[in-house]
C-alpha cells in the first residue's frame, strides 16, 4: 500500500471529464413514492431511481446528492438494463445498454394499483430492436420492487445471451470528508447464488438499517459484472469511487467472449424467446433492521437461505455443516463429486459435508428445491490446515529465498516477493518496494514465513528466517545501528549502483524511488513487519530452548520492543502515520503481554504509554481510522485493540460497527468474511487495476477485532463469530497446492484467479496466526457447534462435547459457555473435552502437530476470560510460570485439566 500523499491528492481531486449534462432529464422533475418500508423518488424523464430511503430513517442508499453530476450518458442508475441478444444460433451478439444514449422514456398509465411508475424503454434503446422492454416500479408486499417485461416483437426466435440489472448505490467517497463519507455512503456485497442470490447494502458506519435486494419472478443471480463507465466527475474506478456492478441473470454471451479464459462461479446460461413471448425479471428491495438481521430479511422475502458452519473454507481433514431455510423442501443436493453429503438427523434441511480424498480448490454445491428454485453455495477445499502451512513455509524459505551475495542493494539473504506466473523471485519492479523487502508488498513473503514459525516452527525454515534477520533486517532494513526501518532496499538510480535495470519497466513512474527516497524511515507501516518477525523468533527461542538461534530470546524481544518504540513513542515524532492504526499491530499486544510475562516492567510501561497516547487520541476523533488513503479498512484492527485494552467507552464499538459494514457473511468462500479492499492490486499485485479483491490481507486482520469482540460477549452474538472466523480462515485459501501464497484473488469475472505475486500476503497470515482458535458454542437454534474443529459425535454426550481441532495453529480454544480462552505456548492441542455439567475443560496436548516441526518438551498454558479483569479457572497440579501453568510434554503427551479455581 505504498502511496505518496501526492498520489492520494490525485485520487481525491480527479478532474471532471464529463460536465454533468442532463441526459437523465432531471429538469423534468421527480415522482415520489412511499412503499411501506421504503420511500424515495423516481426521475420522471428516465424513470430511473433517484433516491431510496428506509422509512425508519433518512439515510439514502443512493447518491441523490450527487445526482446532477451523474446525469450523463454511460452512468448507470437503478432501473437501467443491459443485455446481449442474437437472432440466430451461433451468430454474433448485439450489446444493448439503456444508459448509453438516453432519451425520455414513454410513460405507461393504467398498469395496476400497486404500480408506482411504468414506462416503455423503447426511446432510450437502439432503433430496430426485435425486443421490447417495459419497466414497472412496484409496491411489493410492503417492500419496493422493479420489474422488467421483455417481449420478443420479431417474427423469429431471439436468444438473450446476457441480461443484467445495474445495482448503483452511494459508494462515492471522492471529495467527501471522512465524516461525510461515513454519514452518506454505503457498500454493496453480492451473494451469487442463482434463485437464492441477493445483494446486501450497508451504511458505512455499520449501524441502522441495511438494504436487501432479492430476486422476483424468474430472476437468477448468475454473475456479478463490473460496469465500465466514463470516469466522470468523481474519478470512476479509483480509490475513492470503486464503481458500479450489475446483477447478471444470464451471462453466456460474456462467458463465450470476454470471460472465456476464466472459470465462472455458476454455469453460464442464455434465454431463448419465441416470437411474442414475454419474459419478466426483477429485483425486490427490502429493509433489514440492522446488518446482523440481513439473513432474516432474506428469509422473509421467500428466498432460500444457506448458512454454513463454520463457513465455506473446508480443510481436507475436516467437515462442514450446511443449514438450509426455505419454504419448499430440498429435492436434491449435488456437490459435483467434491463432498460426501449426509443429512444430519438432528435437524431438518441440515447436512454434513466431508471433502472427498481427491478434492482441492473451488467447489460448487447445487441445491434443487421442490418448488423449482435452484441455489448454489460456493466452497473452497484446502489441504489440511497444518499441511497448507507447512507447504507455505517450505515454499517461501526455498523458492523465494534470495542469496545472491553480490547484490548491490544488500538484500541477500532474504525471502522475497515471488511471481508464480514465471516462477521467479521479483528482483526488480518499477514499484520498487516489491523488490525492496519493505512496505507491505515487499514483506509479505518474509512476514508470512516468519509468522509461520510462531505457529509451526521448522528447523530449516527457522535457520533461513534467523539468517535473514541477522544479516539483512539488521544492517540493510535497519541501518547504522538504528531502529528505523527504510522504505525499500531496492531503488532506481542507475548512476549510484552497478546494476542492470530492465528497460521494459517504466522507470519514470513516481513509484521508482531513488536511493534517498527509498532509504527514508518515516513510514510507520513499515515497522510492524520486522517487529512481528523479531517477536516470532523470540517466541520460538523461548519455547524451544534446545533449538539454538543466533541470539538469545531476550535479543529478539528487545529488538521488537525498541523498533516499536522508535516508531510510536514520543507521540510518533519519528514516523508519519504513527498516530493511526497500523496493519498487523495486534502483534504489539502480544509483545506487551510477553514483556509483562518476562518481568520487563519498565519496557512494558513505556510501551503502554506510547499506546495510551494513541488510544486517547482516537477516542477524541469522530472517524479514528486514518490512513494514507481517503478511506481504509485496515486501521480498525489497531484502533480497536488499544482503545479496548485501555477500556475506552466509545471507540471499540465504533471500530466493530465499521468492520460489520464492510465484512459480510454470505454463502460464498470468497465474499464470506472478506474485508472490503479494491485498490491494493495497484500497490501490492502483478495485475494492476481497481478491482474488488477477494481475501486481501484485510480479511485476516479485520477478523481479529471481530473474534475478540465475540469472546468478550458471546451470548446471542453468533453473527460476529461467523464473520470473524471466516476472515481469519481466509488466508488458507491463498495457498496453492505447491505452497505459494497469493496477495489476493481477482473477482472480476474475466479473471477469477489468484494474482501471480505473493505481494502483501503475509499481513493476512499474521492475522491467521494470531487468531486461529477452536470455538465451542451452544446456540438455541443450532445446538452445539465447533468452529475450527470437528465434534466427535461418537464420544460426545448431552453434557460433554469432544472436539478434534482442525484449525491451522492448534494452540487455542474458547468455550463460549465458560467465557474462557485457553492458549498454549508450544506443541499442539490434539483433543478438547468440554464437560458442561462439571464446568470443566480437558485438553490433550502433544509436542507438535507433525513430525516435521520442532517438538516441544514443555508448554505454558495461559488462561483468559476476555472482558474480565480476573480469571476464575486454574490448571490442576501445575506450577506457574510466565503468567501461566507449566505442562510437561516429555512423555509425548499431557492431559490438562482446567477447572473453576
Amino acid at each position: 500500500m505504498a502511496l505518496l500523499k501526492v498520489a492520494l491528492s490525485f485520487l481525491i481531486l480527479t478532474p471532471a471529464l464529463v460536465k454533468g449534462q442532463d441526459d437523465l432529464g432531471l429538469s423534468n422533475g421527480y415522482t415520489t413514492f412511499d412503499a411501506g418500508s421504503l420511500k424515495g423518488e423516481i426521475v420522471k424523464s428516465s424513470q430511473t431511481l433517484a433516491s431510496l430511503n428506509s422509512t425508519g430513517n433518512e439515510f439514502d442508499f443512493l447518491p441523490s446528492d450527487r445526482l446532477a453530476q451523474l446525469a450523463f450518458n454511460g452512468a448507470h442508475h437503478l432501473g437501467d438494463i443491459t443485455f446481449r441478444y442474437r437472432t440466430s444460433s451461433g451468430g454474433g451478439w448485439t450489446s444493448v445498454d439503456s444508459a448509453s444514449a438516453r432519451k425520455p422514456v414513454t410513460t405507461l398509465n393504467g398498469t395496476g394499483q400497486d404500480v408506482v411508475a411504468a414506462a416503455d424503454l423503447t426511446p432510450t434503446l437502439p432503433n430496430g430492436l426485435p425486443i421490447k422492454v417495459t419497466r414497472e416500479w412496484l409496491k411489493y408486499e410492503n417492500n419496493f420492487a422493479v420489474r422488467f417485461n421483455i417481449t420478443n416483437n420479431g417474427n423469429g426466435s431471439v436468444e438473450l445471451g446476457s441480461l443484467g440489472l445495474p445495482v448503483s448505490i452511494n459508494n462515492i467517497f471522492t471529495g467527501r470528508s471522512a465524516e461525510e463519507t461515513q454519514d452518506k455512503c454505503a457498500f454493496a456485497d453480492p451473494y451469487i447464488g442463482l434463485d437464492a442470490g441477493y445483494v446486501r447494502v450497508s451504511h458505512l458506519e455499520g449501524t441502522s438499517n441495511a438494504l436487501v435486494i432479492t430476486p422476483i419472478g424468474a430472476t437468477k443471480f448468475e454473475a456479478w459484472r463490473f460496469l465500465r463507465e466514463p470516469q466522470g466527475n468523481f474519478g470512476y474506478q479509483s480509490q475513492t469511487f470503486e464503481g458500479n456492478y450489475e446483477w447478471q441473470i444470464h451471462s453466456l454471451a460474456y462467458a463465450q467472449n470476454e470471460w472465456n479464459s476464466s472459470k465462472p462461479w455458476n454455469e453460464p446460461t442464455s434465454k431463448p424467446l419465441q416470437s411474442g413471448e414475454v419474459y419478466s425479471v426483477g429485483l425486490r428491495f427490502s429493509i433489514a433492521e440492522k446488518i446482523q438481521t440481513i439473513e432474516d430479511a432474506v428469509i422473509k422475502t421467500g428466498s432460500p437461505l444457506a448458512v454454513g458452519i463454520p463457513g465455506y473454507v473446508v480443510p481436507a481433514d475436516s467437515s462442514a455443516r450446511l443449514y438450509l431455510n426455505h419454504t419448499s423442501p430440498v429435492k436434491n443436493i449435488d456437490a459435483g463429486g467434491a463432498f460426501t453429503i449426509t443429512e444430519l438427523s438432528s435437524s431438518d434441511s441440515a447436512y454434513k459435508l466431508t471433502p472427498v480424498a481427491s478434492a482441492w480448490g473451488r467447489a460448487r454445491v447445487t441445491i434443487s428445491y421442490e418448488d423449482g428454485k435452484t441455489q448454489t453455495v460456493h466452497y473452497k477445499i484446502t489441504k489440511t490446515a497444518p499441511s497448507a502451512l507447512a507447504d507455505m513455509g517450505h515454499f517461501f524459505s526455498t523458492a523465494a529465498y534470495f542469496n545472491d551475495t553480490s547484490d548491490p542493494f544488500y538484500r541477500a539473504p532474504s525471502i522475497m516477493t515471488y511471481d508464480r506466473e514465471v516462477n521467479k523471485i521479483v528482483e526488480q519492479d518499477a514499484r520498487v518496494w516489491f523488490a525492496g523487502i519493505s512496505d507491505e508488498a515487499g514483506t509479505g513473503a518474509y512476514l508470512g514465513t516468519a509468522m509461520k514459525q510462531f505457529a509451526q516452527p521448522n528447523a530449516e525454515e527457522l535457520s533461513v528466517v534467523d539468517e535473514f534477520v541477522h544479516e539483512t533486517v539488521v544492517g540493510t532494513l535497519q541501518q547504522n545501528s538504528s531502529f528505523g526501518v527504510i522504505a525499500s532496499a531496492f531503488y532506481y538510480e542507475p548512476g549510484a549502483v552497478n546494476y542492470t535495470y530492465d528497460n521494459s519497466f517504466d522507470w519514470t513512474s513516481w513509484t521508482s524511488w531513488n536511493k534517498e527516497r527509498a532509504y527514508t524511515t518515516r513510514r510507520a507501516y513499515n515497522y510492524i513487519h520486522p517487529v512481528a518477525t523479531y517477536w516470532s523468533l523470540y517466541r520460538t527461542a523461548r519455547n524451544y530452548p534446545d533449538t539454538k538461534l543466533r541470539a538469545e530470546w531476550s535479543w529478539y524481544l528487545g529488538r521488537a520492543f525498541n523498533t516499536t518504540q522508535y516508531c510510536l513513542s514520543n507521540e510518533g515524532a519519528n514516523c508519519d502515520y504513527a498516530l493511526v492504526g497500523l496493519m498487523g499491530e495486534w502483534v504489539l499486544g502480544e509483545l506487551l503481554k510477553d514483556l509483562k510475562r518476562e518481568g520487563m516492567t519498565s519496557e512494558a510501561s513505556a510501551l503502554e504509554a506510547s499506546m495510551r497516547y494513541r488510544a486517547n487520541l482516537w477516542e477524541t476523533q469522530a472517524i479514528p481510522f486514518g490512513s494514507e488513503m481517503a478511506w481504509d479498512s485496515t486501521g480498525q484492527e489497531g484502533v480497536y485493540y488499544w482503545t479496548d485494552y485501555f477500556n475506552l467507552p466509545n471507540t471499540p464499538t465504533k471500530a466493530i460497527n465499521s468492520i460489520l459494514a464492510y465484512m459480510p457473511t454470505v454463502a460464498h468462500w470468497g465474499w464470506n468474511g472478506n474485508a472490503r479492499r479494491y485498490w491494493d492490486f495497484i500497490y501490492g499485485a502483478k495485475i494492476q487495476q481497481i478491482e474488488r479483491q477477494i481475501h486481501h490481507y484485510g480479511s485476516g486482520l479485520n477478523s481479529l477485532p471481530m473474534l475478540h469482540s465475540y469472546e468478550q460477549n458471546p451470548k446471542d452474538n453468533l453473527y460476529a463469530l461467523r464473520v470473524g472466523f471466516a476472515g481469519n480462515t481466509a488466508p488458507l485459501t491463498n495457498i496453492d497446492e505447491g505452497g505459494f501464497a497469493s496477495a489476493a484473488f481477482h473477482s472480476f469475472p474475466e479473471l477469477l484467479k489468484w494474482d501471480p505475486f505473493s505481494g502483501d500476503y503475509g499481513q493476512g497470515f499474521l492475522g491467521l496466526a494470531l487468531g486461529q482458535t477452536v470455538y465451542i458454542v451452544k446456540e438455541d437454534k443450532l445446538g452445539v457447534q465447533a468452529f475450527g474443529g470437528d465434534i466427535d459425535e461418537t464420544h460426545s454426550t448431552a453434557r460433554s462435547t469432544v472436539v478434534a481441532p482442525k484449525d491451522a495453529v492448534r494452540k487455542r480454544v474458547f468455550v463460549a459457555d465458560l467465557g474462557l480462552k485457553v492458549e498454549i505456548s508450544a506443541g499442539a492441542i490434539k483433543e478438547i473435552v468440554y464437560d458442561e455439567g462439571a464446568q470443566k475443560l480437558s485438553l490433550t496436548v502433544v509436542p507438535a502437530v507433525s513430525d516435521s516441526v520442532l517438538q516441544a518438551k514443555s508448554a505454558i498454558v495461559w488462561l483468559e476470560q476476555p472482558g474480565l479483569d480476573t480469571v476464575s479457572f486454574t490448571v490442576a497440579d501445575a506450577q506457574q510460570e510466565r503468567g501461566g501453568f507449566v505442562v510437561d510434554l516429555a512423555s509425548g503427551s499431557a492431559s490438562v485439566e482446567i477447572t473453576k479455581s
